[in-house]
């Protein structure tokens, strides 16, 4: 059998620089990996990092809702304190003895004794039980529009009788017990304490209720 010379391998070289490949798809089957696969590409440079700004401020947290608690109990309102009740000054009571004749007489000494001391006259109301007072009787000799037109303008001392039915009240009363009944007198020694705001002076016997007050007052005479 004839025997032919071995020929020699033909070693593929690559291209020089600058000599291109006859296509591309060559190029790339170079550079492959034995095993097959995708070619290998060259690595690139990593791009730079961001250079981070200033953190933005924290959000601040949304609110608590606030539960709402017991309900508060409102005490109930109590009884409402009791005011004082107005009380009446104490009306100071003095009693002069003195004789159903000789009550005018008494009772004019104890006017003029206030007045002294300093009473307006405007203050002083002189009530008789019996007989009308003469000052009462020539004041009602003008007639009764002048005499009560008197007790209106309040300048003087003002006579009138103990039945008197008119509201009329001042400081000072005088009582003169210059007749009429017990009852009549002790009934008129009511009234005139209702009339008197500071002092009631009593000429005569007027019973055992006036006796009384005026053994409880302390024993002074007669003044303002």
């Amino acid at each position: 059998m004839p025997v032919f010379p071995e020929e020699p391998e033909i070693q593929e070289s690559l291209p020089g620089p600058g000599v291109p490949f006859p296509r591309e798809s060559d190029a790339q089957a170079l550079h492959a990996p034995a095993t097959g696969g995708a070619p290998a590409t060259a690595p690139t440079a990593a791009a730079p990092l961001p250079v981070p700004g200033p953190r933005p401020a924290p959000r601040p947290a949304p609110p608590r809702a606030v539960r709402p608690g017991p309900p508060r109990l409102i005490p109930k309102p109590g009884p409402a304190p009791r005011r004082p009740a107005p009380t009446t000054p104490q009306v100071e009571v003095q009693c002069i003895a003195a004789a159903p004749a000789q009550a005018l007489e008494r009772a004019d000494d104890a006017v003029d004794r206030l007045l002294d001391s300093g009473r307006n006259p405007g203050d002083i109301l002189v009530l008789t039980v019996g007989e009308a007072h003469p000052w009462q009787q020539h004041e009602l000799s003008f007639g009764e529009e002048r005499y009560w037109a008197q007790l209106t303008e309040g300048g003087d001392v003002f006579y009138a009788d103990a039945a008197l039915t008119r509201p009329i009240r001042r400081e000072v009363v005088v009582l003169v017990v210059n007749g009429g009944s017990a009852a009549r007198a002790a009934e008129a020694y009511t009234g005139a304490l209702g009339r008197a705001t500071a002092l009631l002076v009593v000429c005569g016997e007027a019973g055992p209720a006036a006796t009384a007050a005026a053994a409880a007052a302390p024993e002074r005479p007669v003044k303002a």
